[in-house]
This record gives structure tokens, C-alpha cells and sequence, in this order.
């Protein structure tokens, strides 16, 4: 059962340093995007939804790393999980919060390939090698989360 995750710290998983899994999802206009198209860059892989109110809570932090941070060669992409009213419910959303970074829709596919989503928002950071360095179950302070994205992108 999907659950919506803590808002007040994240649980930090441990990860193994395994590879990250290879992907292809669409956009909300229906384009596809491939996880081929970073390679050699930092990515943040958020799984969350537009009811999640943790997720939401994160939203401002991402637009302001994907500034402050795009021009070293990260990449955000929030993928969109479970959520039931549909990609132009999610791309309205986007747009009305001003996200800068890449949404896309998620299915099971995806969530099987990075081992199963237990709650959302969950968060894959994956190193310029494409290699899941760190995993965060739940929401987590900004500043927290920037310095983990900081040590991937040096």
C-alpha cells in the first residue's frame, strides 16, 4: 500500500551504490524522455503526486536547486506517481506551482525498476556515473537535502 510519507524528516535509506535502472516515461503532452538523455549528469528522481502534501512541501526546494544548480549538470525530474486524474491535471499543476524541471508520468514500470515505491514523496539522487548515491523515503529540510545534492555534483 502506497502511503504518503513523513513531512518532517526523511528516512534515509542506505544504498548500495547500485546502478540506476534505465527508463523511457512521457511527458504530460505525451513526448517521451529517456534516462539516456543524462548520462554524465547529477539527477534528483522524485516520486510524488499531486494530492501528497509532502511532496508539495518540497516542490519550492527543487525549483531552487534546479536554478541554482542546472548549470553544473544537474537535472530534476519529478515523476508524477499514481496520480489518478491524469497527465493534464499534473501538467496544470506543474505549471501553477512554476516547477522548472522536468514532470513526467509514472507508472509501475518505473517504480519496479528502482525496487518498488513504498511512499511518496521517495527521491533517488544518481551520480554523473548513474549510480543511485543516496535514497530518501519523505520530505527532508532543504538545506539538508542541498548538501547531500552538492557532495554528487563535486
Amino acid at each position: 500500500m502506497l502511503f504518503q510519507a513523513a513531512v518532517l524528516h526523511a528516512e534515509d535509506l542506505a544504498t548500495s551504490n547500485q546502478p540506476a535502472p534505465a527508463w523511457k516515461l512521457k511527458d504530460p503532452d505525451g513526448r517521451e524522455v529517456s534516462s539516456e538523455q543524462f548520462k554524465g549528469k547529477v539527477v534528483i528522481v522524485d516520486f510524488w503526486a499531486t494530492w501528497c502534501q509532502p511532496c508539495i512541501s518540497e516542490i519550492p526546494g527543487y525549483i531552487e536547486l534546479q536554478k541554482k544548480y542546472g548549470p553544473a549538470g544537474l537535472v530534476i525530474v519529478g515523476v508524477a506517481y499514481r496520480d489518478f486524474k491524469g497527465p493534464a491535471n499534473v501538467k496544470k499543476f506543474a505549471q501553477d506551482k512554476g516547477m522548472n524541471y522536468m514532470v513526467l508520468i509514472g507508472d509501475e514500470t518505473i517504480a519496479d525498476a528502482f525496487g518498488g515505491i513504498e511512499g511518496i514523496p521517495s527521491t533517488f539522487l544518481i551520480n554523473r556515473d548513474g549510480r543511485i548515491v543516496h535514497h530518501k523515503l519523505g520530505a527532508m529540510p532543504h538545506e539538508e537535502y542541498e548538501k547531500i545534492v552538492q557532495q554528487a555534483l563535486n
